[in-house]
């Protein structure tokens, strides 16, 4: 039995909230219940299975989402950013305090996946002579849960070599629970032969999926480096409210900063200055502050855009994310909050016009094209989807083959698509995970998928 979430996005609060405990309670729970039923086998006899493999697909850890970055400026001697040279010893000593922050904060969260992975936190009952469940049994079988980590577009520093970040995954696996070793993480299934032999067995490919995505992946450096994506997170997302707080903290009506602090979970992010103006609606009402306000995002766009970084990057002559990105922010210079969020409306009508899905690159992946993998598996959008691609007909038996999305947990502020000049975001929660199976567990099943929301 094979369970994939993705997308958890924990960070260390110092931007937005991370998951309740609560989620990982009721995943413990859920994850006990399909364990009873694997184990319900295609012969009919109920056979306790004697372990689950987890998959966590990416973006679980997110040290991007952390103003710890932000300590330093690019005229100090010791500057340091997520895209900054990794060889740096700053860089990996960063990394570490995030690190270490985002563990801490999330302790009881871990609590939980460290007693799955011990054997503590889910028990089965044992079969009797009838090849029935005994739920009357006092000798329960205790189920160890393996968590296997591969990275992300949030977490990809996890995949860096070297002693240093050896040392870092060490503290991971220990308070995660995790079976990887302290190698780099793995980004792609070929990293990790243990992997491979998971997926064949469960005829499934997983990856995060961000390598589709330009905006957060550098095609020509590969995954080992930091994308266009990352710098406007952190030196305009995240320095946002930083700037606004120091420079007129006093000044503000009370909720505002914290208001601000959620553009982390905004969707899409380059959505930020609908955000922005919403919020200063929703608190300032008649305030004279949202002129303050439009300076300091100004000033942040301005730097941001003439960093080296951002400059070496921007090298295509065509319409894509990067430019996207650099119309709202340059404009923003020139015009009101209203005018940006007239753009913001135009720019999200073009890039993600209907459903933001990778569905069609699935259907390039070489284990689609050789019927080796039934499942097709991402991250990285956050929509939770189910999307059939095709029949596999060169078998007995031809094979359904489907794509999947595993969504993510985590707090949504999601545009809503009525008048969405109104900068309206719709709230709510998300939690998705999909198991797969073997062929000889829950009746023949192959898989299910389980994704909730609530606000």
């Amino acid at each position: 039995m094979l369970v994939i979430i993705s997308d958890l996005h924990l960070g260390d609060g110092t931007t937005a909230d991370s998951i309740s405990p609560s989620a990982f309670r009721l995943f413990a729970r859920r994850l006990t219940e399909t364990a009873r039923f694997a184990s319900l086998r295609r012969d009919g006899w109920y056979r306790p299975i004697d372990r689950i493999d987890v998959l966590l697909l990416g973006d679980i850890l997110d040290p991007l989402h952390s103003t710890r970055w932000l300590d330093t400026s690019s005229s100090d001697s010791n500057y340091i950013r997520p895209w900054s040279d990794t060889s740096n010893p700053n860089y990996a000593a960063k990394l570490l305090e995030v690190t270490r922050a985002i563990l801490e904060h999330n302790e009881e969260a871990f609590k939980i996946l460290r007693r799955l992975a011990s054997g503590q936190g889910l028990q089965l009952a044992p079969a009797n002579s009838k090849g029935e469940a005994d739920f009357q049994s006092k000798a329960a079988l205790p189920i160890k849960v393996r968590f296997h980590y591969m990275v992300g577009n949030h977490d990809w520093y996890y995949h860096l070599q070297g002693a240093a970040f050896d040392n870092i995954r060490a503290e991971i696996i220990e308070k995660m629970g995790l079976c990887n070793p302290t190698s780099p993480f793995p980004y792609v299934p070929e990293e990790s032969p243990f992997l491979q032999d998971l997926f064949e067995r469960h005829k499934v490919l997983a990856r995060h999926g961000d390598i589709y995505d330009k905006f957060n992946f550098n095609r020509e450096k590969g995954r080992n480096f930091g994308t266009v994506g990352d710098a406007f997170t952190m030196d305009v997302c995240n320095r946002f409210p930083i700037e606004v707080q120091k420079r007129y903290g006093d000044k503000l009506p009370t909720g505002i900063i914290d208001s601000l602090r959620k553009i982390a979970n905004i969707r899409p992010i380059l959505a930020a200055p609908l955000w922005i103006s919403g919020q200063i609606k929703n608190y300032a009402h008649s305030h004279p502050i949202e002129d303050e306000l439009k300076k300091v995002w100004d000033e942040i766009a301005d730097e941001f855009l003439q960093t080296n970084f951002v400059r070496e990057a921007d090298k295509s002559f065509r319409f894509d994310m990067v430019d996207a990105m650099e119309l709202i922010v340059k404009l923003s210079g020139r015009a009101t909050f209203a005018t940006i969020n007239d753009v913001v409306v135009w720019v999200r009508k073009k890039m993600w016009s209907g459903k933001h899905s990778f569905a069609n690159h699935a259907l390039k992946e070489p284990a689609f094209l050789s019927g080796k993998a039934q499942h097709i598996i991402y991250g990285h959008t956050h929509q939770y989807e189910v999307v059939p691609l095709g029949m596999n007909a060169t078998l007995p038996e031809p094979e359904s083959q489907i794509y999947f999305n595993a969504g993510t947990w985590h707090s949504y502020y999601d545009l809503a698509i009525q008048n969405p000049k109104e900068q309206k975001f719709v709230p709510y929660q998300a939690l998705t995970y999909l198991t797969f199976y073997t062929p000889e567990e829950h009746d023949g099943r192959r898989f299910e998928t389980w994704s909730g929301a609530y606000a």
